[in-house]
């Protein structure tokens, strides 16, 4: 009995000691210490352990990194003491923490970007997109010697959300690409055949054009469409490489949730005429106008789940900053004040304040990164808060660009959705390491439509054509 109360007072005092232990600073220093870190050239990090212990610092490739200004793959340390973390060149290198420069108590992967500057947007631009192919948005009958026939497409497998990318061995380019090879066929009484785009893959198709007797002339079954126009917000502008990011979230058609497969397009500066202010279950709009179209301020080259990108030949004026800032990583980004350049007027950029609220840890690119809050009088007295047309609007925290706005909360316009602005720049091509340009995700992310948020900034679609 005496033996069975001593192991119970002893596992007792150990239970003990472990949660007094763990409610000390070293302790929690030693849980929390990262098992990755990313480092831009240029900036330093400390980390402490708190330990009165000695130990060595090993790093794989001293190359990349130092570790208290020391340029070797040993260094001692003095655990008690903060480590100085110094990037000298983009790479990946591990660290790893040895008590007494024998037992490892910790190893972390580290990954050096190098240092970028770009120069952040806020200006109001119209979007001019052209789908690479003809997007199928419905389909309908065709009235053939006094009988509705069903669409014939449709009867062959083409859905809503296919691309019609080819016909009779040429490119569709352009909604009358289509139109003319389905009259030729039809007149010539022969097949035609099509290639056809979905989910990324491609399939050949073969369809007979029926002839409408109500429109005289030759018929798919087919509502097709092939462009979109909308006005958004420019977010940066890199001129080492004269590429630009906006928007912040891909353009996807309004019908079929589809993000729309680039072909051509361009961007322009608009000029914002008026502003619907947002509500409790009403977002707001920009009213906007493009301005001088035939000046072309760059194109488009891709639309992914982060904005569009492409080139562009010159920073349109009335910009905010004028000079490129450094770029935040997403690990970077704090809860609290920040600023973002939006305009609400004409064409003049301004800082408005806002608190971010939430920054999610993303070790990978994703979307809705940022739960954001305008805080300034002024924009909530003009707009209510985040209204579509801002999206895109870049967020600046101390001194650097961090992420632009994406989303509002339709619920309540004042607060909404940010993305990380190393997301973006990833996108664009422009965020690079010695393993090359980092990807994101493989397949493009559908917008999201609930009733509870919508996006800022939404595209407006041009009238579809019936085939």
């Amino acid at each position: 009995m005496n033996r069975i109360s001593a192991k119970k007072f002893f596992g007792f005092l150990l239970v003990l000691l472990i949660m007094l232990g763990s409610t000390t600073t070293t302790f929690r220093q030693f849980t929390n210490f990262p098992r990755e870190i990313r480092l831009l050239q240029g900036e330093w990090r400390k980390l402490q352990l708190s330990m009165p212990v000695t130990a060595t610092a090993n790093v794989s490739n001293p190359a990349v990194l130092h570790v208290n200004g020391a340029a070797n793959a040993r260094v001692p340390l003095d655990l008690k003491q903060p480590m100085t973390l110094l990037p000298q060149a983009v790479g990946k290198t591990q660290l790893t923490l040895k008590l007494f420069g024998k037992l490892p108590i910790k190893q972390v992967d580290v990954q050096v970007y190098p240092q970028l500057k770009v120069v952040p947007g806020g200006q109001s631009i119209g979007v001019k997109l052209r789908s690479d192919g003809a997007l199928v948005v419905g389909h309908h009958v065709v009235h053939s010697k006094n009988k509705e026939v069903k669409s014939p497409a449709e009867q062959a497998d083409i859905r809503v959300g296919d691309y019609l990318v080819r016909m009779n061995g040429k490119p569709v380019k352009q909604i009358r690409d289509v139109a003319d090879a389905v009259n030729q066929a039809g007149k010539e009484k022969r097949v035609l055949n099509m290639v056809v785009m979905r989910e990324g893959k491609k399939r050949t198709v073969s369809i007979r054009p029926v002839f409408d007797e109500k429109e005289q002339m030759y018929r798919l079954g087919l509502y097709i469409r092939d462009s979109a126009a909308g006005v958004g917000t420019l977010t940066f502008y890199d001129p080492a490489h004269q590429v630009y990011g906006a928007l912040g979230h891909v353009i996807t058609d309004m019908d079929t949730g589809q993000p729309i497969r680039v072909g051509d397009g361009k961007i322009v500066q608009s000029s914002v005429t008026s502003i619907q202010k947002g509500e409790s279950g009403e977002p707001g709009e920009k009213r906007a106008i493009f301005f001088q179209e035939n000046q072309v301020l760059g194109n488009i080259k891709k639309n992914t789940p982060f904005g569009i990108f492409g080139q562009l030949g010159y920073m349109p004026g009335a910009g905010e900053a004028k000079q490129a800032i450094p770029v935040a990583l997403a690990d970077q980004v704090k809860e609290g004040p920040a600023k973002i350049l939006t305009v609400v007027e004409g064409q003049k950029v301004e800082a408005f304040d806002i608190q971010i609220l939430h920054a999610l840890r993303q070790k990978y690119p994703a979307t809705k990164g940022l739960i954001i809050k305008v805080t300034d009088p002024r924009l909530l007295k003009k707009t209510g808060g985040i209204v579509q047309g801002m999206s895109g609007s870049p967020i600046l925290q101390n001194g650097k660009l961090v992420g632009a706005v994406t989303h509002v909360f339709v619920n309540d316009p004042t607060s909404g959705y940010g993305t990380f602005i190393e997301w973006m720049l990833q996108d664009a091509g422009v965020m690079q390491t010695s393993a090359g340009t980092l990807s994101g995700p493989a397949v493009f992310c559908v917008t999201i439509t609930e009733n509870w948020e919508r996006k800022a900034g939404e595209i407006d679609h041009r009238v579809d054509q019936t085939i």
